[in-house]
């Protein structure tokens, strides 16, 4: 009996466990997430819809977060705040060298020693009064890249950041071979407890 109530308690700890994934998939790609089937960053305390495109490949298929092809690709920031309009806004792509992964935010981009070095393209400041940023870049290598935008305040001098990550050709699978095996174990230890004859 004792040993059966021990697998039970395993098998809860386990299913807790992934269902603690699936949480964290949730967050996946750190700042960018889905609101009214959009793709939405946070710059600050203000918003913009985020899309990516591979016209050559995809036609006008839009791409949340990953992208699928080490290839030509067109990012485009539709600022959702007015407020946006009368920033200077600045994009860039850094090499996520580091593997921060999901997880970016803007104290690891700040602890970095070059990002001039990991850098892969960078528009310099603009201010877009019709509110959107578009931005051209072909990418040469698969990989993990982290994007930032980054707003200042056109009084205050106050600076906002969007960190996100995203993968270029192929999928990152992120949390799934984790959760999928934390299911395997939950389903062995479930039927191990099963077949342990009670005394």
């Amino acid at each position: 009996m004792q040993i059966r109530k021990s697998l039970l308690n395993i098998t809860r700890i386990v299913c807790a466990l992934a269902l603690a994934v699936i949480g964290l998939g949730a967050y996946a790609h750190g700042g960018v997430g889905m609101e009214d089937d959009m793709c939405v960053i946070n710059i600050g305390f203000l918003k913009a819809h985020f899309t990516g495109y591979q016209p050559k490949a995809y036609g006008a298929q839009e791409f949340c977060e990953d992208i699928p092809e080490v290839a030509s690709s067109i990012f485009v920031i539709d600022y959702l705040h007015d407020f946006l309009k009368e920033m200077q806004v600045d994009f860039r792509i850094i090499r996520d060298v580091n593997n921060f992964g999901i997880f970016a935010n803007w104290d690891d981009i700040a602890g970095l020693e070059d990002i001039e070095q990991d850098t892969v393209f960078y528009l310099p400041p603009v201010k877009r009064s019709d509110g959107v940023l578009t931005v051209n870049y072909n990418f040469q290598q698969a990989g993990g890249y982290i994007g930032i935008v980054t707003a200042v305040h056109p009084e205050k001098g106050k600076t906002y950041h969007a960190v996100f990550y995203f993968q270029v050709g192929g999928t990152d699978y992120g949390y799934l071979p984790l959760f999928i095996a934390l299911l395997v174990l939950a389903q062995v230890l479930y039927w191990f407890s099963n077949r342990v004859p009670v005394k």
